[in-house]
């Protein structure tokens, strides 16, 4: 058991704020302070000086960070966890790219490796987002090229290198509505993603498991009021999806929309290498994408990923008008959620101490880790 330490200013708790202090080891120890009525804002009647506390980022969508891309394989998940970790992501899953099976194994030892223990100054890996190769050939966006129909052999085969805690699907290729299903029934989270699949598809995915969206509005069929489309599907029916709030992937018209429709909508960053790095040439899975004016693209200019951090997507969504604990949500506690992670995303007595401390102007001052202090110094 490590030492204990204590944080002051304004704690958001599953029951709402409370100014005064969190205490912790590697787990939360307690919350001591009086419950606010309202949300310690500047602007508030009733605003005070405390820095917020919030807990920690979990973010189901990485490929990369530090100018490493996770199918590298070797020690490109441990520089990536550690350049997230300085920006808040206190737990992920680190996302694979479309890929031969042989590519697939490199990378994916080298996560299953980095997942069994959390090693000091990084964000825990919770697993693998397997994002491809069971998406359709027609809607690869920034994928390469070698999708191809799942099986559950090859899916058992690849997760017995790494826990697979999440997996994209396109519903509609042949063979997969019924895998959809078995692996629903297995324990694995499924979602719907780089699809052509029709309104159709995704109620019938919905139906049979399917839990969420991949990157919403990217990658999948359109929504148009006489053809609504996948993206129509996770308007109407969703309770989870994912988004990208770069404000690049997604016009905030269109989050908005979202908000309104989709409950548990959660946010990702779809970091690639080029995340807390300058312009230039990085890698992504078998492709050279170039970071420029803040984007990543292909050489014939599709979007290829993000350049986006968590504590920048937080503070996009209180841009936009959402409130803290809302926002806070987002990026934390609905991701865990999504995951059946309940010891994670919240700051309560149990839960594990992955803890951020932003001053007034959400501007990140601290980051713990499971109880560890992170050093920021190179954020």
């Amino acid at each position: 058991m490590s030492s204990i330490i204590q944080v002051r200013g304004n704690v958001l708790t599953p029951q709402g704020w409370v100014n005064g202090a969190i205490s912790f080891g590697d787990l939360i120890c307690n919350i001591d302070g009086h419950q606010l009525d309202h949300e310690p804002a500047d602007g508030s009647p009733h605003a005070n000086n405390g820095d917020y506390i919030l807990p920690g980022f979990i973010d189901l969508h990485v490929h990369g960070g530090g100018g490493k891309d996770i199918m590298e394989g070797g020690d490109a998940v441990d520089v990536i966890a550690r350049l997230h970790a300085r920006h808040g992501t206190t737990s992920l899953l680190a996302t694979t790219m479309t890929a031969p099976l042989e590519e697939l194994e490199v990378a994916l030892k080298a996560i299953g490796s980095a997942s069994r223990k959390r090693e000091s100054g990084r964000a825990r890996i919770l697993g693998v987002h397997l994002e491809g190769p069971y998406i359709n050939p027609g809607k690869l966006g920034a994928q390469p090229d070698f999708a191809v129909e799942a099986t559950l052999e090859q899916v058992d085969w690849l997760a017995s290198f790494a826990p697979i805690k999440l997996i994209t699907i396109a519903p509609e290729v042949d063979g997969h509505l019924e895998l959809v299903r078995t692996l629903t029934t297995g324990g694995m989270v499924v979602q719907i993603g780089h699809t052509l699949g029709t309104y159709d598809d995704g109620v019938a995915a919905l139906k049979n498991g399917a839990a969420g969206f991949t990157h919403l509005f990217n990658a999948m069929s359109g929504f148009h009021h006489r053809e609504p489309g996948m993206a129509g599907a996770a308007l109407a029916h969703a309770e989870y999806a994912e988004l990208i709030p770069d404000m690049l992937h997604v016009h905030p018209g269109a989050i908005r929309a979202a908000l309104r429709a989709i409950p548990r909508l959660y946010c990702v960053t779809d970091s690639t290498a080029a995340a807390g790095m300058p312009d230039g040439d990085y890698t992504l899975g078998r492709q050279v994408v170039h970071k420029c004016a803040g984007g990543v693209r292909l050489a014939d200019g599709t979007l290829a990923g993000s350049t986006l951090t968590m504590d920048q997507a937080l503070r996009n969504l209180i841009a936009m008008g959402l409130d803290i604990a809302d926002a806070s949500r987002r990026t934390s506690t609905y991701p865990a959620d999504y995951l059946g992670v309940k010891e994670r995303g919240r700051l309560k007595a149990g839960c594990f101490a992955d803890i951020l401390v932003f001053d007034r102007h959400f501007r990140l001052k601290e980051v713990y880790v499971e109880g560890e202090k992170i050093d920021l110094a190179h954020a």
